[in-house]
């Protein structure tokens, strides 16, 4: 199926892009519904899914909402009032969602499945109100789970996927960008065509202008929100994400352990993928008091970050601890726009 959004002057002058949190829920929740995700994400979603399986993610709301294909729940991607929304300002913006609206996309989402309404659907439709309050809450428990814990990494990508377009804006204009996007994406003389199953945009659907949200998950399709009177809004893959998941490489240990410690570094080393106390004694050698005595000294300093996962909790690396640990030369970035590094 192709669809096409036509552009005036004015459609054109409104078009910008936004870091969306909930963007990257949606999509990333969507990956993990598949029975077999991306190699790109492999990495992520082995650490992730036994989590949500534990908390019970993968059959709550979110899974009611967020098929593994097809038509989700558009009041779940609120349209982003700046370049970089808090999820707390989207999740308020998902609270707020007038009941009709909800109920027509809980009509459209039916009407995709091969059985009837489930219980939560009809809670959704009779109580609005109170089971989004419910829908929230879940999000919130899958953020802290599946996506706070990476986030500076992903952030990072997804805000350097937004300088290298605002450069390319710059130096060869917006017609060359909305080219640039994904194969699936063409500017035709005024008008942006899409060609996929469920990606329709037109203009009589939407309002005026263009919502661009770069999205680490979306890959290897983009994915549309049409709502009117909102501007229409496409999420796109963000370049890089090839490296996204790759373990950071680090400078040498012992420059570190000059500074912080050889206890403190090697903590932070194996960081590079999310971990709890538990696990990180048994993988550092360390007693549990210490490794949490150590942990507590780099959070104050900036280094980790704490994000609760059932009775644990995971601690992952921040952006200044990667800084500290990459190594002095730069690796040369690949050809292929999705497997360069995102600040190329």
């Amino acid at each position: 199926m192709q669809s096409g959004l036509t552009f005036s002057t004015a459609d054109l002058a409104q078009t910008r892009f936004a870091v969306s949190p909930m963007w990257e829920v949606v999509t990333s929740f969507r990956l993990l519904r598949r029975e077999k995700e991306p190699p790109l994400h492999r990495r992520w979603a082995e650490q992730v899914r036994p989590r949500l399986a534990h908390a019970g993610l993968d059959r709550g709301w979110l899974a009611e909402l967020v098929p593994a294909g097809g038509y989700l729940a558009d009041f779940l991607n609120p349209t982003p009032a700046t370049s970089f929304p808090a999820l707390a300002t989207e999740l308020d913006a998902i609270r707020r969602t007038a009941p009709a609206r909800v109920r027509t996309e809980l009509g459209m989402l039916a009407a995709e499945r091969d059985h009837g309404p489930s219980a939560r659907f009809r809670v959704l439709s009779e109580a609005p109100e109170e089971a989004l309050e419910k829908v929230v809450a879940e999000i919130e428990t899958y953020w802290e789970l599946a996506l706070a814990p990476y986030w500076d990494r992903i952030r990072r990508l997804l805000e350097a996927d937004l300088v290298h377009r605002a450069r390319q804006v710059a130096e060869h204009g917006s017609a060359h960008v909305l080219n640039e996007l994904h194969d699936s994406v063409r500017w035709d003389d005024g008008t942006l065509r899409l060609v996929c199953r469920h990606c329709a945009l037109t203009r009589d659907q939407t309002g005026s202008g263009l919502l661009l949200v770069p999205s680490a998950f979306a890959w290897p399709r983009v994915l549309t929100r049409s709502v009117a009177p909102d501007p229409p809004q496409l999420a796109y893959p963000a370049r890089g994400i090839g490296n996204l998941w790759e373990p950071r490489a680090t400078t040498s240990p012992d420059a570190v352990a000059a500074v912080l410690g050889r206890s403190r570094t090697m903590l932070l080393t194996e960081l590079d993928t999310p971990s709890s106390t538990t696990r990180l004694s048994q993988r550092s050698g360390l007693s549990a008091a210490g490794v949490s005595q150590h942990l507590t000294a780099l959070r104050n300093a900036g280094l980790v970050t704490a994000h609760r996962s059932g009775r644990s909790v995971l601690y992952a690396r921040t952006a200044l601890a990667d800084a500290l640990l990459a190594p002095a030369d730069p690796l040369l970035a690949p050809a292929d726009p999705l497997l360069a590094p995102a600040g190329t």
